[in-house]
């Protein structure tokens, strides 16, 4: 916002945008509006390669653990499943056998997750918190935490096996 003068109508501007914010300029609006457009279609594409990959690795040689509310091991499988209509996300966690030392092998030799801290994007993410956070974090050492992207699922859970086999 440009005005000629730090008038009254200057400070009323001023004062709205400390209430609610900050404003978006035309070009991240622009983004945003284009974004908006797709992301029904992201988002379903995102739960269902979640769900499948939760699947496919419940029970998985090496792997310890598959938390995702998608799935009925989980213990608030039923609650997920009234509350969340249309898919139960496109997080997901698994823990490995095998500890730290095996957890960081299998995240290195991934190749198709980008690793990054981020959330629906077109790209699946994987990132292994407890080593981002040290040695006080909650998370167990032996847990990654996925964010599925738009990718073909098979090819996402390819290179999860083969991470798991070559380790």
């Amino acid at each position: 916002l440009i005005t000629a003068k730090e008038d009254a109508r200057w400070e009323k501007a001023c004062a709205i945008r400390a209430q609610h914010g900050g404003i978006l300029g035309p070009f991240e609006s622009w983004l945003l509006l284009r974004g908006m457009r797709t992301m029904h279609v992201r988002v379903e594409r995102a739960c269902e390669n979640a769900l499948a990959f939760a699947r496919h690795f419940e029970g998985y040689p090496g792997v310890a653990e598959v938390i995702y509310p998608g799935l009925p091991s989980h213990p608030q499988h039923e609650i997920a499943a009234r509350q969340m209509q249309g898919g139960f996300g496109g997080m997901l966690s698994i823990r490995f056998d095998g500890g730290v030392e095996r957890t960081a092998q299998i995240i290195g030799r991934l190749k198709h997750f980008l690793r990054a801290t981020s959330l629906g994007g077109v790209e699946s993410l994987v990132e292994h918190r407890a080593l981002i956070e040290g040695p006080d974090s909650p998370v167990p050492d032996d847990l990654l935490r996925f964010s599925m992207g738009i990718e073909s699922v098979s090819d996402l859970i390819q290179d999860l096996e083969q991470a798991i086999e070559g380790v």
